[in-house]
């Protein structure tokens, strides 16, 4: 009887010891699983930074090759002979649209505004001092184009558009001391004059307003 309590006693401790070896087993398989699938998760993480990082990176340099290319075609003034005085005199500028000179002391809000009608130039020429892209067009533009290049105004701050009828090109883009005529809004200097010229180095005042000012009358 007492060797049969033994042989039990025996086997009882054999399954507890085969269980908490399976036990064991498992938790170190799970330790493995789990670090397995934290090292994946970890170089996925840190794939993603690295592609994030090179888009970021292109886009800067793209940006950057933009912004040093020269822009065909563009007129250029020189700045330091360009006006900057604050009058209330009617100004009659040399250009148009005009891209600097004496002007209102008020500017043109240019927080990515689309004017439907014509602005004074008085005051879109304070705009184009504080850093901004006057996007103008007259009745020759097709009108697709206008939209599309409304849209592009709409969401880029430091930008405004109106009507200037009596300009010699159908679309053309202003800043301080810089002007071109495109082809329309899928010519590629619309992009590379954005992105040169909005609070670009040609701005006088950098950091200025482009909020509470003038409005659409």
């Amino acid at each position: 009887m007492a060797a049969s309590r033994n042989a039990s006693s025996t086997d009882r401790r054999a399954r507890i010891e085969q269980m908490r070896r399976a036990e064991q087993a498992r938790e170190r398989r799970n330790r493995i699983l789990t670090l397995s699938i934290s090292a994946v998760v970890v170089a996925g993480l840190v794939g993603f930074g690295v592609v994030v990082l090179n888009k970021e990176s292109d886009k800067k340099e793209q940006k950057e090759n933009a912004a040093a290319a020269p822009v065909k075609d563009e007129k250029s003034w020189d700045a330091k002979k360009l006006g900057r005085n604050h009058v209330t005199k009617t100004v009659s500028y040399p250009m148009k649209p005009p891209v600097g000179g004496d002007h209102n002391q008020v500017w043109m809000n240019c927080d990515g505004v689309v004017y439907k009608k014509a602005v004074p130039d008085m005051n879109a020429v304070h705009s184009l001092e504080h850093g901004a892209v006057w996007v103008t067009y007259n009745d020759k533009a097709p009108q697709a184009d206008v939209a599309k290049l409304g849209e592009k105004v709409a969401k880029t701050p430091y930008s405004l558009m109106s009507p200037v009828k009596d300009q010699a090109g159908a679309i053309m883009l202003s800043a301080w001391g810089k002007q071109v005529t495109v082809d329309g809004a899928d010519d590629p200097r619309v992009d590379q004059f954005f992105t040169k010229y909005v609070k670009g180095p040609q701005t006088p005042e950098p950091g200025a307003a482009c909020t509470g000012g003038l409005g659409e009358q």
